[in-house]
């Protein structure tokens, strides 16, 4: 962890007057924004604040601006790239405190949200008008947080990222500007289109402060399933099929026998040790049942054993929290070690094969390498457990993500489906994009030419 550095006497004395008790530098709570869910080396930053409006964080921002102090938004620290890591030090803008749902458009079905507020705080807030939020990136993310890595989740096969889900945006430059990206029809083609330019910036361009989102109409029928296989590659070749046919199928998940097992452990389930798949289907009961029979005679064609179903809300409820626990579950494989997650996806015509290739590489790792993903949309994920005390663990870690990359590059895939690039893929950015990366700086330099807005993530200066 970063050494606690002395702020300028001024500056803090500007915060605590603009946001009383609301700014502090007291150690435990800096020590707490100083961590997240990677691997990285715990950085605190020298201070904290907690704006609850648009105006404060600008205010914040030009306190910070006229001392040339760095800035790092902050939601609820779940991110596994270090993106709110204060590796130069500076001030966390901690937006948990902005968690209001300003406004529900029943009939346009869209909400504007500020970026503290939760996907579950949302559809908990929506739920009476029959609409839900679809994005699920697994942890209780804020809104601001997930759009600002371009989140996705479980759904996303259906329903897409959140690239296709944010309308709008309010967000505060470097310089103190406040700008709202555009207004809330769902299509325009006035100007340049900043609100997906800001979708994944990760706190770099300037802070999101506000969001107008989808939403959908709830279903009429879900039907979730878990089928277990023979091998990973009937796994592969069962989800290539299902979207090649055209099944809407809203959630296809991948877990192999070892993620499965410690699903098992953890959640008290008992699913069949194998590899599995975790579907979901939504539309009429009709073609909820049209969905799962198609789904359900390719999987036996590949090897697919015993669906077992669940059609009541809370055994839906139960299957999928097992799912999303699934990267805990993991950790416990080896009690006290730290989790690095791999995070690419590839064409959905090269899956299997980028799977296979990735399974035989792992296949003489120190230990159990668990697999779980998206394979809906061709993203898929490897957990590889280090002790923290060991960085030969670390350093073998990063060789076999080295090697899965390039074969995801080769196959015209993407080194990060959903985590984003944060600290830790900055180098296979370069690799995957190029020249663009070039472009990316210099839109950096102008939006932030004194390189204060998170400092040090996805393309330093």
């Amino acid at each position: 962890m970063n050494q606690p550095r002395e702020l300028n006497a001024t500056l803090v004395n500007e915060l605590q007057a603009l946001l009383g008790e609301r700014a502090t530098t007291a150690r435990g709570i800096r020590d707490q924004h100083g961590k997240d869910e990677s691997y990285f080396p715990y950085a605190a930053p020298d201070a904290v604040v907690f704006p609850k409006t648009t105006e404060e964080v600008r205010d914040v921002v030009n306190i910070c601006r006229r001392h040339r102090v760095p800035m790092i938004p902050y939601g609820v620290g779940t991110s596994l790239e270090g993106h709110i890591l204060a590796v130069n030090g500076g001030v966390c803008i901690d937006l948990s405190q902005m968690n209001q749902v300003l406004a529900v458009h029943e009939s346009d079905l869209d909400a504007v949200v500020q970026a503290g507020v939760t996907r579950k705080q949302l559809n908990e807030h929506i739920r009476h008008t029959g609409l839900f939020f679809p994005i699920d990136p697994g942890a209780d993310a804020t809104i601001g947080g997930m759009t600002a890595t371009r989140a996705s989740g479980t759904n996303a096969v259906r329903y897409g990222t959140m690239r296709e889900n944010v309308i709008s945006l309010t967000v505060v430059l470097a310089d103190g500007r406040i700008i709202k990206t555009a207004r809330r029809a769902k299509k325009s083609a006035a100007g340049y289109d900043l609100t997906r330019l800001f979708i994944g910036s990760e706190g770099t361009l300037g802070v999101i402060t506000e969001i107008t989102v989808k939403l959908y109409a709830a279903q009429e029928a879900m039907s979730a399933a878990v089928c277990a296989f023979e091998s990973v590659e009937g796994c592969t070749r069962t989800v290539i099929q299902t979207i090649q046919m055209g099944v809407p199928v809203a959630r296809c998940e991948i877990v192999d026998a070892t993620a499965i097992g410690c699903i098992n452990n953890y959640s008290k389930t008992n699913y069949r040790v194998a590899p599995t798949l975790f579907f979901e289907f939504h539309g009429t009961q009709a073609s909820v049942v049209e969905q799962a029979e198609a789904v359900q005679e390719i999987a036996r064609e590949n090897g697919g054993m015993d669906f077992q179903w669940a059609t009541k809300a809370e055994d839906r409820t139960a299957l999928w929290e097992a799912r999303h626990n699934a990267y805990f579950a993991c950790l416990q494989l080896r009690p006290g070690s730290r989790g690095i997650s791999t995070d690419v996806c590839v064409p959905i015509s090269r899956l299997a094969e980028c799977v296979s290739e990735t399974m035989k590489d792992v296949a003489d790792y120190l230990c159990p390498v668990p697999l779980l993903g998206h394979v809906g949309d061709g993203n898929f994920h490897l957990v590889f457990l280090i002790d923290p005390d060991k960085p030969e663990e670390l350093e073998l870690a990063k060789s076999f993500n080295k090697r899965l990359v390039k074969r995801a590059l080769a196959m015209e895939g993407t080194c990060t489906g959903e985590h984003g690039i944060g600290l830790g893929k900055q180098a296979w950015l370069r690799e995957e994009l190029g020249e663009a990366v070039d472009v990316m700086q210099d839109i950096k330099r102008l939006f932030d030419p004194d390189n204060l807005m998170n400092p040090g993530k996805v393309v330093p200066l």
